[in-house]
């Protein structure tokens, strides 16, 4: 499909404006929760959440008989928020570590929504047809009204990420220090990770509860990768979300039999893989890049160095020497022929004579000040 046909479809056709209208809510809304979930080394917690909220809609299934959307996203968020109070419960009141509380969480929760899969399955009628899909995810059997339901409950949570801004911030950088403030810091932790719940259940129908903890962590773990600042740390996250839902939705409509849900987290995924290339500071890529100029960098100051150490041995501070001395005092080095080239290009050092170098007027004064600044201790001259 050629790129104008794309943009076309995507204003035009029904079908993959609904999906990525929805994958990009959940991206966005996922994106900007998650960045608290990651910054709170808290990222399995939406692992746990997204597995543990698979019971609460096999039982708003079997207590309603619906399929509604909003029916299915109150059991899930309640399932979800249940696990987060128990996790949070067993760690506080016994000796188990946190993470072993999620697994355990995680583990007989999804167990106990598998078990009530089955048995609705085994229903005679043919109402459960399609609860399964929650496993895995069906992004192209969202509705519009389905978007609606995750835009509205996503757009209340992100309102109050705002309305309580300064509270989640520190929450998330000093929880101690806000509780010296007298900020309800349980309340607050509680209604945090209640967002983060929310921010998954609505993102289980597209693309399951397998992979609905890539969603939650990917983003904001991108994100990280670009920036210190929390607010642009959301923003990114948010807009790498989105990017990857409207993405994974245009490839899965573009290639046959290709699932929409997975393409997503394959899509955030490359994402992840390109900030920590090429993220500046972080990025592993210009951090080899940074280590190899800097590696040159003190390359050209020890042979400048060892110039003047050599040189203030005469009368003469620019006095020559010849290579050899040079490799001999760098040796294991190397590079001392192309250190020499770069150091004459800047004016710091001229060749006087045959494989002879010696120190310019401003090679003199900036070798003082390298040996001086390695010293601690003013240079005599």
């Amino acid at each position: 499909m050629d790129l104008p046909g794309i943009f076309s479809d995507l204003f035009f056709d029904y079908t993959l404006r609904t999906v990525a209208l929805g994958s990009a809510v959940l991206g966005i809304v996922s994106g900007a929760l998650g960045a608290y979930a990651v910054l709170r080394k808290q990222s399995l917690l939406g692992d746990a959440i997204s597995h543990a909220a698979l019971p609460g809609i096999a039982l708003a299934f079997m207590l309603t008989g619906s399929k509604m959307p909003l029916v299915l996203i109150v059991g899930a968020a309640l399932a979800g928020w249940a696990a987060t109070l128990f996790i949070m419960s067993i760690v506080s009141a016994t000796r188990i570590k946190y993470d072993s509380a999620l697994g355990m969480v995680l583990s007989v929760f999804f167990g106990a929504g598998l078990v009530l899969l089955t048995v609705i399955q085994k229903r005679p009628d043919a109402t459960q047809a399609g609860l399964d899909k929650f496993l895995f995810g069906q992004a192209a059997a969202l509705l519009g009204r389905d978007v609606l339901t995750m835009a509205i409950l996503g757009g209340i949570s992100l309102l109050l990420v705002v309305l309580f801004w300064k509270e989640f911030k520190l929450l998330s950088f000093d929880p101690e220090f806000a509780s010296t403030l007298g900020f309800p810091v349980r309340i607050l932790d509680i209604l945090l990770t209640t967002l983060i719940v929310i921010a998954i259940v609505i993102g289980l129908q597209t693309v399951g509860v397998v992979l609905m903890s890539a969603m939650i962590v990917a983003p904001a773990a991108a994100a990280r990768q670009w920036t210190d600042r929390l607010g642009v740390m959301i923003g990114l996250s948010s807009l790498f979300g989105a990017a990857a839902g409207v993405t994974g939705a245009v490839l899965s409509a573009s290639v046959p039999r290709l699932p929409t849900g997975p393409t997503i987290v394959v899509s955030i995924s490359a994402i992840v893989i390109v900030s920590i290339l090429f993220a500046p500071r972080r990025g592993i890529l210009w951090s080899k890049l940074r280590d190899r100029q800097q590696r040159g960098r003190l390359r050209l100051e020890a042979i400048l160095e060892d110039l003047y150490i050599l040189a203030r041995e005469h009368d003469d501070r620019e006095h020559a020497h010849s290579v050899s001395v040079l490799k001999l005092m760098s040796a294991g080095k190397g590079g001392v022929e192309h250190s020499l080239r770069i150091l004459r290009e800047r004016g710091l050092v001229q060749p006087a004579g045959k494989d002879e170098w010696a120190l310019t007027s401003a090679g003199v004064m900036e070798a003082g000040r390298i040996v001086e600044s390695r010293r601690g201790e003013p240079d005599e001259r």
